[in-house]
């Protein structure tokens, strides 16, 4: 068997309307992977709802509703191979409603592709894109300056230089170092500079956006940091027994592995043996960071752990907190947050009301400045340090430690409210 190309994670971000579905959805289409028939019958049901030009954006938006609307909602996933890697593209939603998604999709994804309209240049939420891609550890970006094509614009490179150093400054300013990004003018919609070079703009010396993308670095594996195994489910299999399933985020897992499953349900840890791992219906002698896995442990009963629960080694058992200090961003919030509130935090595959305790220092995210007026109330826009404290004990890590173990949202009744990532931690004696 030959070995498998390198999986990356691409996720493409940018301001609402600024081209991310067509971008995709044009370069699947110019790459061959989404056949002439279905692209004819997209290009007719755009017609039918008025939206001519948006059949390229209908490849990613396959929920009807959003074909309604010209609106990405969800994210949604495709495999795409290049002759180099082997891509899962994440299109996740510019809208204001769908940031939450904009976050789940930038914390699983190795590198993005931020869209700016080139006669639109960087908008209020381009910015938030570069921050948040910032603060989720999205570690490489390309930016795409499209819609070169738009009267106005006129396929100028004048205007693509004004883009460029216009989005290097906001970068900057998100923590970005300015230099490493890398920038393509394109034009989506008309399939100028997306797999081929332009034939429009011949000032333009460098890649396309397919040679482009292929110039990313595939992601280290965190196969060097200490075993964390988030569980999502936990099933019960005639036959076989108690078989937990998760994703590893970090380390190795293999059979016959010591571990512990904590909190568990008692709170105190649950021991036991790695009888066996399975993937894709594949037993596998040992998983790794980005594996989905089913696996069999001598010892652990069904009632002893749920979904939120995590696995590490014995050797090193993951750290439970009975409260922590996170940097969080407050992006989508009715009114203001202040000491007291009791949002659901999603961590991992965990779900856990923390309280916000304290508000320890407000800081101004495009310079990192602390903000000294109304420090006891954060709205939206605003970055703090705060203090928090879980209603029950949760497995989370420093982001020093294990960044992977250390990103949350913030939750409230079925909105986003914002997200963070841990800084500090109070540990529970097991």
């Amino acid at each position: 068997m030959a070995r498998a190309k390198e999986h990356i994670n691409l996720v493409f971000i940018g301001h609402v309307d600024h081209g991310k579905s067509t971008t995709v959805g044009r370069l699947l289409y110019d790459t061959g992977n989404v056949d002439e028939q279905t692209m004819r019958k997209l290009k007719e049901r755009a017609a039918q709802l008025g939206k001519s030009g948006f059949e390229f954006a209908f490849v990613m938006d396959t929920l009807k509703e959003e074909q309604e609307r010209g609106v990405t909602i969800d994210l949604s996933h495709k495999r795409f191979d290049t002759s180099k890697y082997y891509f899962t593209i994440i299109d996740a939603p510019g809208h204001k409603d769908f940031i939450k998604n904009m976050i789940t999709g930038a914390s699983q994804a190795d590198c993005a592709v931020l869209v700016v309209a080139a006669n639109d240049g960087v908008n209020a939420q381009t910015i938030e894109h570069l921050k948040l891609s910032k603060i989720f550890g999205v570690g490489q970006l390309l930016i795409s300056v499209n819609k070169m094509d738009m009267p106005g614009v006129d396929y100028k490179e004048s205007r693509f230089k004004e883009v460029v150093d216009d989005v290097k400054r906001h970068a900057a300013q998100a923590g970005w170092k300015a230099d490493t990004l890398r920038f393509i003018p394109a034009a989506a919609l008309v399939g100028e500079n997306i797999t081929k070079k332009s034939t429009k703009m011949a000032w333009w010396t460098g890649e396309c956006l397919l040679e482009a993308i292929d110039k990313f670095n595939a992601p280290q594996k965190p196969t060097h940091l200490p075993l964390r195994l988030p569980i999502q489910d936990v099933y019960n299999i005639t036959g076989i027994g108690v078989v937990p399933v998760g994703r590893v985020e970090t380390g190795i897992m293999k059979v016959g592995d010591k571990i512990i499953v904590v909190p568990g349900r008692e709170g105190k840890g649950v021991k036991g043996e790695v009888k066996s791992i399975e993937m894709h219906h594949e037993q596998i002698p040992q998983a790794e960071p980005g594996d989905n896995v089913g696996f069999n442990v001598r010892g652990l009963q069904k009632k002893d752990i749920a979904r939120g629960d995590v696995l590490g080694h014995e050797t090193s058992v993951p750290t439970v907190a009975t409260e922590f200090t996170a940097q969080v961003v407050i992006m989508n919030h009715p009114s203001v947050v202040t000491v007291g509130y009791t949002p659901v935090f999603h961590i991992h595959t965990a779900q856990v009301a923390c309280q916000f305790t304290e508000i320890v220092k407000k800081i101004n995210p495009a310079t990192g400045q602390e903000i000294t007026a109304d420090k006891e109330i954060l709205k939206n826009g605003d970055a703090a340090v705060v203090k928090l404290k879980p209603m029950r004990p949760i497995v989370i890590e420093k982001n020093t430690d294990i960044p992977q173990m250390s990103r949350f949202a913030i939750r409230d009744s079925g909105a986003t409210v914002g997200a963070g990532m841990c800084m500090d931690l109070v540990k529970k004696t097991l």
